[in-house]
Formats: C-alpha cells, sequence, structure tokens
C-alpha cells in the first residue's frame, strides 16, 4: 500500500471511528458531558463523540492510551488534547522530536507529529475513566485495523496497563506483565511500556517528566537501529 492510499485508508476509518454508536452507555455520556461542559469550558462547543486517532500517516510508532478525557479530548476532538494529560504527553513528545510543538490546546493549534500516530484503547469518554471490558473489545476493531493500516509501524508505546493488555490481545499474547520502560521485542511490532500521564500519575510522582523522557528517548533509540 502506497502512502497516499494509507493516507486515505486512515481517514476513512476516522471517519468510522466518529460515527460508530455501538456502545451506548459511552455515546451517552460523551453528549450528557458535552450538555453540562465544565464551568472553566462554558464557552466551547465540545465535542462529544468519539474521538478519531491523529498522527503521521507513514508513522514508524504507535502510541495507544486509555481512552478520551471527558473535558479534555472530548471537548477538543483530537486525542490528549485540552487536559494535563495531553500537556505531559506531548512535552515528552516534542522534545524527543516527535511533535512540532510542547503545548496542545485545540483541534486547530497546529500541532502536528512526525513518525508517530496516536490512537485508544477506547474512542470515547468513559465514565470514571473505566471503559467497560466490553467496551474495549468492541473498539479493538480499530486498531486491529490501524495496525494493517500503518504499515511501516516499528514500535507501540502503550500508556498503561490496559492499553499493553489491549495491544497485547490483538496479537494474541497472554501473560505479559506490565512494568514502566519495558520492552517486548518479540511482539510484531514490539511493545514499550509506559505509565499513562494521567493527573494521578504525574502529580503523585509515580510517572515524572524524566521517566517519560526516558520511554521516548529509548523509543527513538528503537527507530533509529531499525533503519
Amino acid at each position: 500500500m502506497n502512502c497516499n492510499n494509507g493516507s486515505e485508508a486512515l481517514r476513512v476509518l476516522n471517519e468510522e471511528i466518529i460515527a460508530c454508536k455501538q456502545c451506548a452507555r459511552l455515546i451517552r455520556h460523551c453528549r450528557e458531558t458535552a450538555a453540562i461542559k465544565r464551568r472553566a469550558f462554558r464557552d466551547w462547543d465540545y465535542w462529544g463523540r468519539p474521538v478519531p486517532s491523529f498522527g503521521d500517516p507513514s508513522a514508524r510508532m504507535l502510541i495507544l492510551g486509555l481512552a478520551p478525557a471527558a473535558h479534555g479530548a472530548n471537548r477538543t476532538g483530537r486525542m490528549f488534547t485540552g487536559d494535563r494529560s495531553g500537556d505531559f504527553l506531548y512535552r515528552a513528545l516534542h522534545k524527543a522530536g516527535f511533535a512540532s510543538q510542547a503545548v496542545a490546546r485545540s483541534a486547530d493549534d497546529g500541532l502536528a507529529l512526525r513518525d508517530v500516530w496516536i490512537t485508544a484503547s477506547a474512542h470515547c469518554a468513559p465514565p470514571g475513566n473505566k471503559p467497560s471490558p466490553e467496551e474495549l473489545r468492541n473498539c479493538r476493531r480499530f486498531l486491529d485495523r490501524e495496525l494493517k493500516l500503518l504499515t511501516g509501524l516499528k514500535l507501540v508505546v502503550v500508556l498503561g496497563k490496559i492499553a499493553m493488555d489491549v495491544y497485547a490481545a490483538t496479537r494474541g499474547a497472554r501473560g505479559l506483565k506490565f512494568g514502566h520502560n519495558l520492552l517486548y521485542d518479540k511482539l510484531e511490532p514490539p511493545v514499550l511500556c509506559s505509565y499513562h500521564p494521567s493527573q494521578q500519575n504525574t502529580s503523585t510522582g509515580r510517572l515524572t517528566e524524566a521517566m517519560l523522557d526516558d520511554v521516548f528517548t529509548r523509543a527513538r533509540q528503537i527507530l533509529t537501529s531499525s533503519r
């Protein structure tokens, strides 16, 4: 598949993601959150739908997160955009040369990714940030197709244990233990694990900027050595 065909196929897949209504609980939560809003964002027109993936169609690295934040990507319509998790992630990606800027405020802020595609285990914001096992299974078909369409992939970075479990399921792998900066290089593509840059993890020091920087420095080294 050439790059243009791949880009078009990913665009079509993103349109299917946006239009998906399979998980009634999640769709209801996205819409209710968009209607109620948060006081700080009362002037925003919330996205309030499944959030599409985002990035470079020729990416060699895929980042798999958990799900959109209710007042982050569910508001802005772009992965990891408009919340503290995104601030943490894009700052690290910018340092490692994967992102054109260190901040992500809105879908039209000019941010571009290089060699990276960002997706989620669940594309809708879930109540309590906890998609159900059934909802994760429903959404996994999108990840399966992304893994086939991103033909140049050399590495998958998973953010959190749930993301690792979802990716492992697509590879038919079982019994993988999660650990920060842990690499499973026997999978195809290999997977590198990181704690999720959630506010809970970053505010408690479970995940520091240096720790996340180390993950993407290692990811850059892996991509360089795979040329």
